[in-house]
């Protein structure tokens, strides 16, 4: 397609059936602090709006408690047993648990409404809000509907076309961080089975730059704090992160830090509310108070700018040792723990101070005032989200962080280390299960040994490359374990052509998405239970498990009855498929699997480090941590030594009457679905279609507040890519940078616009130009609405 001679034009709908994204929508001042009494009020009307007043009891009661389910949210871990509310969930919590109890039902009767095709022009928000899939459904070859099919066939529909493939490498199969650990490591123990490591994830696109540069720099691809050192950390910094929407109970902890005389930094293109100031509503002060003040300073940072920011911060560091001789790096621990920090020294010190203004868009005042707080520190912790591991040059940015804090001895000791905050549930357990298209070869040379057979030895497709494969013809069938694929996934038009080139595609999931609209010549839905309700297997009432952003891993207990008595649990779904499709051909008890959970968990511990006996660890009170070697002063990279870095100066280059885009979340947004059209921390209500831009560059473009414009994305291929019809927002953004949400924008990312190294796509750095609408658009997204 790229080669081409002829240019493409890819266009996004206009704005869908229950979603006005052309109309005006109402704007106020951003909020200064977050949650409050307003908080409980927003979770409280959704979830009454989903559900009744005793099921919605139910839910708020249990989530995240010992004996509890965990939010099928984020993976920002609980507090220890003893130190936990009643009400231990935030505002986001609170809706989308609700959002998966809700009361609404979806059934056969609901596909013979309404064709796929017309359900293809609904919003992601009207998809949504109609409730709980109940039951198996199949579309046919030729048809635009789905229909009834009884497990047993579908799962049998689906064995037949995987034994059909001419080769295992022609199946696909993704899994999003819901699922949990006893569903991912059956998951992926059956596609090995099968012959593959296409075994793509969600962590493709947020958090792998985070994996690669620890694992290189540290040997160990997560963070190594706890806790207990967020708050007695000195010094934290948030970068590229919003806490008060994305994992809003990390407020709680970051007030924590500043009650215990800590400090904090926040690093952002926006001024996130969470990031000025929190109420916690527990507390009388977070009632009837002022709050309390998260950022001691806020640097209102350009896209990409966070590589030269670190640079420059350690060059201070540097000429600050140099002044003060042996009292600023922590040389013993350079000495004997690290290798590289004389050619790291040598390079920096050719880092240019203009270079790092352009980029950062700060002044050298705010990065030395920046150095005094270091300086000021003994024991710092770096977290960082999406607006990090995002951006071409992620990988290196995330090294730099790393040099940051070894210059001072800041890894591997409490109260201070990386923390790369992952945003889905169980996200980074996935990963250790094995969801893993490279997993390492001691891996899968303890699967093998586990279960006699020898997995395939080639690395696997990753999301971008299995986008590639089904463009391409390559690959034949899509698995999905939970998720919205098409929606989650960068340059929509193109993974929508792709996903319906394949022979067959097939989604388990609870609620219906986008994806179950971009169908393969056949397409199943296999409706499984939520993260809340009740699993009954042979062997009885099961649990599931899960593991935090801290490597901690905990017991989930479902509360609720089942949405439908049809539905069945991940982990019984796989186990029924599995076995239909590889019969005897490998030595894995998949019945027993299904009936007792138990018997996976016991195989998990003879597999996976650190979850040895695991059954008799995970039912204690908040269950156990697993080790992580940087925390013993061992780091298992090839010299045995954390490695210090030299990066490359990097920063993204934006044309004249150009802006630079990131896409994020809304306030009201889990992952890619919409709860509501509004935003109210950033002062945005009725409307998604909107774009952020600072009210001086909008007088250099000569573009008016409120006016309408398309948003088209410049890449170096012969693909336009343009997404009509947004409303134009005046907003106290970084210059030259702009924001609007995903998934609307991810028409505008690229394919081939990826990271170094990981291979995640850039959704944090796209290159746009506003233009603006034709009077035919803005009619046509005005009667839309």
């Amino acid at each position: 397609m790229c080669g081409s001679s002829e240019r493409l034009r890819l266009v996004t709908r206009k704005p869908p059936v229950g979603d006005p994204g052309g109309d005006k929508p109402r704007i106020t001042p951003p909020k200064t602090w977050a949650t409050g009494v307003p908080a409980i009020v927003h979770a409280m009307e959704y979830s009454l709006e989903e559900t009744s007043p005793r099921r919605a009891a139910l839910t708020l009661l249990n989530i995240n408690q010992t004996e509890g389910f965990d939010c099928p949210g984020c993976a920002w871990p609980d507090p220890a047993p003893g130190h936990r509310t009643r009400n231990e969930y935030c505002e986001n919590g609170a809706k989308h648990v609700n959002d998966e109890a809700t009361s609404r039902r979806i059934t056969a009767a609901f596909f013979e409404k309404y064709a796929i095709g017309e359900l293809a022009g609904k919003s992601d928000l009207w998809l949504n809000q109609q409730g709980r899939l109940t039951e198996p459904m199949v579309k046919h070859v030729g048809s635009d509907h789905y229909e009834p099919i009884t497990w047993s066939e579908a799962l049998g529909l689906l064995a037949e076309e995987l034994r059909q493939l001419s080769s295992p490498d022609e199946a696909i199969f993704y899994t999003s961080g819901r699922a949990g650990n006893e569903a991912a490591f059956v998951f992926q123990l059956f596609a090995r089975a099968f012959g593959t490591n296409n075994l793509p994830d969600c962590s493709n696109m947020c958090h792998e730059s985070s994996g690669a540069a620890l694992k290189e720099t540290l040997g160990v691809g997560k963070g190594d704090v706890s806790l207990r050192d967020i708050h007695h950390s000195d010094l934290v910094f948030l970068v590229g992160q919003n806490p008060g929407s994305n994992h809003p109970r990390m407020l709680t902890a970051l007030e924590q830090t500043k009650r215990n005389g800590g400090r904090i930094v926040a690093v952002n293109p926006l001024p996130e509310a969470g990031l000025i100031r929190f109420k916690y509503p527990q507390k009388p002060r977070g009632v009837i108070g002022r709050g309390t003040q998260i950022a001691d300073q806020f640097l209102h940072i350009r896209l990409g700018g966070d590589l030269a920011l670190f640079q420059a911060l350690n060059l201070l560091l540097l000429e600050a040792e140099d002044a003060r001789p042996g009292t600023v790096l922590d040389h013993e621990f350079i000495e004997n723990h690290t290798s590289g920090f004389t050619e790291f020294g040598a390079h920096l010190r050719q880092l240019s101070w203009k270079d790092v203004l352009t980029a950062t868009g700060l002044t050298r005042a705010e990065i030395e005032k920046l150095r005094d707080l270091v300086l000021g520190s003994e024991r710092i912790v770096v977290c960082w989200a999406m607006g990090l591991t995002q951006h071409k040059h992620a990988v290196p940015t995330i090294r730099e962080i790393v040099n940051f804090l070894l210059l001072r001895g800041n890894i591997g000791t409490p109260r201070a280390g990386v923390c790369p905050v992952r945003g889905h549930s169980n996200v980074q357990g996935d990963r250790t299960m094995g969801i893993w298209e490279k997993m390492p070869r001691e891996f899968m040379d303890a699967l093998g040994r586990e279960f006699s057979f020898t997995p395939p030895a080639e690395h696997g497709w990753d999301t971008v490359d299995s986008i590639r494969a089904m463009r391409d013809g390559r690959a034949k069938i899509f698995l999905g374990l939970a998720g919205n694929f098409v929606r989650a996934t960068p340059d929509s038009a193109i993974t929508e052509s792709a996903m319906r080139r394949c022979r067959l595609t097939a989604h388990i999931s609870t609620k219906l998405n986008r994806s179950h609209t971009v169908c393969g010549e056949i397409a199943l839905i296999l409706p499984t239970l939520g993260r809340s309700e009740k699993d009954r297997q042979a062997g009885g009432e099961q649990f599931v498990t899960v593991e935090d952003s801290m490597s901690q891993v905990h017991a989930s207990h479902g509360r609720l009855e089942p949405a439908s008595r049809t539905l069945l649990s991940e982990v019984a779904i796989l186990s029924q498929l599995a076995r239909r499709t590889l019969g005897d051909s490998v030595d894995v008890p998949w019945d027993q699997f299904e009936a007792d959970y138990n018997l996976i968990r016991q195989r998990i511990a003879h597999v996976v480090p650190g979850f040895e006996n695991f059954n008799e660890r995970v039912v204690k009170p908040g269950g156990f941590g697993l080790p992580n070697p940087v925390n013993e002063g061992v780091f298992p990279t090839p010299s045995g030594k954390a490695l210090f870095t030299a990066n490359e100066f990097q920063m993204p280059h934006v044309p004249d009457g150009h802006l630079l885009l990131q896409n994020l979340r809304s306030h009201d947004q889990w992952n890619t679905i919409p709860y509501t059209l509004n935003d109210r921390y950033r002062g945005i209500h009725g409307s998604r279609r909107v774009v952020l831009v600072n009210p001086a560059d909008l007088r250099a473009l000569g573009l008016t507040d409120g006016a309408l414009v398309d948003l088209v994305g410049v890449w170096h291929d012969s693909v336009e890519r343009r997404a009509d019809g947004f409303r134009l927002v005046s907003y106290p953004t970084a210059r030259g940078c702009a924001a609007a949400y995903y998934p609307e924008t991810n028409v505008l990312v690229p394919l081939d616009s990826v990271a170094e190294i990981s291979n995640t796509p850039t959704s944090k750095g796209i290159v746009i130009r506003l233009e603006p609408s034709p009077p035919r658009q803005a009619a046509a997204s005005r009667s839309s609405a």
